[in-house]
């Protein structure tokens, strides 16, 4: 698997880019400007710097294979022959980005767009089991041979469980191994390294958030979380779950014989010339190690308020709020409704070259330029409130934490704001109002809340009707009355649903979106917050004033074709409780 730390990473595409310079085709600001873009984008410095115009490809090309003593191909003029181009499978050509070429006494050689990736080599011979010699040829030729030979679909994970078969039977299920040599072993062999990109090939095409490998008695499961809901993808042989975890963890750069405690890790890969970043986590269970992986595609997330779903009227009164010249905006709702992709769209609008901008995340999800973003370390004491205290001696303009867990870290995000700094951050409450009551609860006192809160947004994800099947029907009236809504209301809307396709797994959804209400502060609520007015006469009282609440917001989705009633039901329960 192509395993690409960020710190050796970034150092290559430096000495690459020092090439570039010595021959005088960038200048030094042009490099900077290419490797914060290749910070951003997990991109190759070639293709940024391509992309912006700055040299021509096959200026790039000689100088990687310069560089690595490699020649450089044209694989448009080349007629790969089909026993070359069947010595290795559709997955692992995807996923390492390359292309075989030619074959002859077991030297493969293979086309690869960054011949400096050493790993990719080492695991194409574990894997294919021969040996292999490299080539340096464009990301683009390599994509489009990949297409033209091997097909748009190429392997399912069922399709490489069937190929091994018996093989993947590696280790015996009554002595698993403890040694690390024994371990290392196992995370090399070629059904492991197979199986595994496979997975994560499948994942990044399909839009995964979350993969699941889940250990039980009998069994080994793994499901993949996509539009927020699970589902089941394979159930390799259960002897082969030590083999996948120790080869995550590899890859992960954690301790491989330590399977009592939980570890946390981090890998960054390209898969099919995208980064993705992949945030690990295990677990020990009594049938062994629970791993979890968080797919972070740079190139799907959509860091902009007109992406994520907003109505025009409510986007408009955010943008304007976030203008402010300090004050806190807080973005509640539960784990994984995109409270911080919210925030990160929010900061992007005001992130100029006049503001300092620091963000304290716990992790950092994304990384965004021209921000200083910091991450939290509890083991090392490095908690919200301490990060937050030393932000505030960094001089910045705006700061965002990344969650308000405790008082004291709301009492310094409150004072930031009372010394001219504008604070976003996020809680965990089920509506706007909520929050205001959350953080009396905390200890803030009440005048604080009113002198600092600008803003609360709440959100909640909710699954997109697939276009492609998308059909228009007559709800049940079961779910009408649910949904407070009148079958003579019912007569004069219309509803739709998705039927079920191929591009959505017959799910009927594809994607999703947000909703969302903006409780903005006025007078009249600033005096019910003085008199500690319970939760639901603040959130009547932002109401009266213009408030579009999470079941409003996700109603007027229904009504436009966006999504289903049971969706907004689903996720505005709590709304019309």
């Amino acid at each position: 698997m192509p395993v690409e730390r960020e710190h050796p990473k970034q150092e290559r595409y430096k000495r690459i880019g020092q090439l570039l310079l010595e021959k005088g085709l960038i200048n030094e600001h042009q490099l900077e400007q290419a490797l914060e873009e290749q910070t951003l984008t997990g991109k190759l410095l070639g293709r940024i710097l391509v992309d912006m115009g700055l040299v021509k490809e096959d200026d790039i090309l000689q100088v990687l294979g310069s560089r690595a003593g490699l020649s450089v191909v044209k694989l448009k003029d080349i007629d790969i022959p089909k026993n070359v181009v069947d010595k290795v499978p559709a997955s692992i050509a995807k996923i390492y980005t390359i292309m075989p070429i030619a074959y002859e006494a077991n030297l493969l050689t293979v086309a690869i767009a960054d011949p400096m990736n050493v790993a990719a080599f080492d695991d194409l011979r574990f894997t294919l089991g021969i040996n292999i010699k490299g080539a340096v040829a464009s990301e683009d030729d390599i994509t489009e041979a990949i297409g033209k030979y091997y097909g748009v679909e190429g392997e399912t994970i069922q399709d490489v469980l069937g190929i091994f078969g018996e093989k993947m039977e590696i280790i015996s299920s009554e002595k698993e191994p403890t040694d690390i040599a024994t371990l290392q072993e196992l995370a090399s062999r070629a059904p492991v390294i197979k199986l595994l990109n496979m997975i994560l090939l499948q994942a990044v095409k399909e839009k995964s958030s979350d993969i699941h490998f889940e250990p039980f008695e009998q069994d080994y499961r793994i499901r993949y979380r996509v539009d927020g809901v699970l589902y089941e993808v394979a159930r390799p042989p259960k002897n082969l779950s030590l083999g996948l975890s120790s080869r995550i963890k590899v890859m992960a750069n954690l301790d491989i014989a330590e399977r009592r405690l939980p570890q946390d890790g981090r890998i960054m890969i390209t898969i099919e010339g995208k980064g993705v970043d992949l945030r690990i986590s295990t677990l020990p269970t009594i049938f062994g190690e629970s791993v979890v992986m968080r797919v972070l595609d740079r190139t799907t997330v959509s860091l902009s308020l007109d992406e994520v779903g907003m109505l025009d009227d409510m986007k408009k009164k955010l943008r304007f709020i976030i203008q402010k010249p300090n004050g806190i905006i807080l973005a509640t709702g539960p784990t994984g409704c995109g409270k911080t992709t919210t925030l990160y769209a929010g900061l992007r609008e005001i992130n100029k070259i006049e503001y300092k901008v620091i963000t304290t995340e716990d992790p950092v999800e994304y990384d965004i330029k021209g921000i200083i973003q910091v991450p939290i370390n509890a083991k090392i004491g490095l908690t919200f409130a301490t990060s937050l205290r030393h932000i505030l001696r960094q001089d910045p303009d705006i700061i965002m934490v990344g969650e308000i867990r405790d008082a004291e870290t709301a009492q310094i995000a409150i004072q930031a704001s009372l010394t001219g700094h504008l604070v976003f951050s996020t809680l965990h409450t089920n509506d706007a109002a909520g929050t205001i009551t959350r953080l009396i609860d905390m200890g803030v006192e009440p005048f604080l809340v009113t002198s600092t809160v600008e803003a609360v947004l709440a959100q909640r994800l909710i699954r997109k009707i697939c276009q492609n099947c998308r059909e228009e029907y007559i709800p049940e009236p079961e779910i009408l009355e649910d949904m407070g809504i009148s079958a003579e209301v019912a007569k004069t809307k219309k509803f739709y649903r998705g039927a079920g396709c191929v591009k959505c797994n017959n799910s009927g959804y594809k994607g999703r979106t947000g909703i969302f209400e903006l409780l903005v502060l006025n007078d009249e609520i600033r005096s019910l917050i003085i008199d500690k007015a319970h939760t639901a006469l603040l959130k009547n009282a932002a109401v009266e004033s213009g408030m579009k609440t999470l079941l409003e917001d996700g109603m007027e989705k229904v009504y436009s074709g966006v999504t289903t009633l049971e969706e907004v039901l689903k996720e505005a329960q709590t709304a019309i409780l």
